[in-house]
C-alpha cells in the first residue's frame, strides 16, 4: 500500500480537483473533513469524482483494510487565512505534517515558499520517516507562491512581471477571484474588506493599476469573469488576460503519486 498525503491551501482547490479528474481511477481519494473541505467535495460531486470524507482521527483505521498494492491519496485543505500570520502558516502546515507522518508513505505540500515561510520544510522534516516535499521547479527551486506554481514557475512569473513595465498588476486565479475579500486581507493590504476606501488608497499608494485574469483552462468556479469584473469594478482597475501552465503542478503531483519515487 502506498499513501500520499497532501496539505494544501484552498487557494490550489481547483487545480487538486483537476488532478483527482485527470488522473481518475489511479488511487483512493479521502478528503479530511474540517470547514475547509466543503468546496472541494463540492466541486469532486459535480464532476463525478469518488472520494471518502473522513475525519483526521479515522483515516489510520480505515486504510488499515486496503490491500496491499492499493494507493491512496489523502487531502487535507487548510483555510486561505493562515497567510495573515506567517508563523500561524508555518506552526499549522508544521503541525499537520506531524500528524499526517503516522499513516503516509509521502507527504506533499500544495504550497510554495510563502515570503518564505516554508523554504525550509523539506529540511527541517527530513528526520522524518515519510519524506516531505514541496512544489518545485525543475531546477529544484521552491515556487514564490500560488501565482508563480500556476503560470508555470519564476521565469515566466518575471517574464509576466517585466511586461508590465513597472505598472502594478493584481494577480487573479478563479479562486483568488471568488475569495478576493479575505485575500487582501491575508495579504495585509486592509483589516476590512468592506472598506474598499482603504483598499483601493493602498493599492494607488502601491501602482496597482491593472488586474491580470490568469486563465486556467479550469471551469470549477462559475462565476470567475464576473468575479474579476466586480473586483475591477470597485478598484477602477483594467483587466488584461493571459493563461495559466499547469505542467509544473501536474509534475509535482505524479512525480509523488508514483510509488518509485518514494525515497
Amino acid at each position: 500500500m502506498y499513501v500520499l498525503s497532501i496539505i494544501a491551501c484552498r487557494i490550489f482547490e481547483d487545480e487538486i480537483v483537476c488532478m483527482i479528474e485527470k488522473h481518475a481511477g489511479i488511487a483512493t481519494v479521502i478528503i479530511v473533513n474540517n470547514e475547509n473541505s466543503r468546496n472541494i467535495t463540492n466541486k469532486l460531486n459535480n464532476c463525478g469524482c469518488q472520494y471518502f470524507i473522513l475525519s483526521l482521527e479515522n483515516i489510520e483505521q480505515f486504510i488499515s483494510d486496503a490491500s496491499s498494492d492499493s494507493t491512496i491519496l489523502i487531502i487535507h485543505m487548510l483555510e486561505l487565512a493562515l497567510h495573515a500570520i506567517p508563523e500561524n502558516l508555518r506552526r499549522t502546515v508544521y503541525t499537520k505534517i506531524e500528524q499526517m507522518r503516522v499513516f503516509s508513505n509521502s507527504v506533499l505540500l500544495f504550497y510554495g515558499l510563502c515570503g518564505n515561510v516554508l523554504g525550509k520544510v523539506e529540511m527541517d522534516m527530513s528526520t522524518l520517516s515519510c519524506p516531505v516535499h514541496i512544489l518545485k521547479e525543475d531546477n529544484g527551486d521552491i515556487v514564490d507562491d500560488c501565482i508563480g506554481a500556476v503560470l508555470g514557475g519564476r521565469a515566466a512569473y518575471l517574464s509576466k512581471l517585466k511586461s508590465f513595465r513597472g505598472v502594478g498588476t493584481f494577480f487573479m486565479t478563479p479562486m483568488w477571484a471568488s475569495n478576493w475579500k479575505e485575500m487582501i486581507i491575508s495579504a495585509g493590504i486592509t483589516n476590512d474588506p468592506d472598506n474598499t476606501k482603504m483598499a483601493k488608497y493602498v493599492f494607488d499608494y502601491a501602482g496597482y493599476k491593472k488586474v491580470a485574469k490568469i486563465k486556467t483552462g479550469l471551469d470549477y468556479e462559475k462565476r470567475f469573469d464576473k468575479q474579476v469584473e466586480e473586483f475591477a469594478r470597485t478598484f477602477n482597475f483594467e483587466i488584461i488576460e493571459m493563461n495559466a501552465n499547469l505542467s509544473l503542478i501536474e509534475r509535482c503531483f505524479c512525480n509523488a503519486l508514483d510509488r518509485k519515487n518514494l525515497e
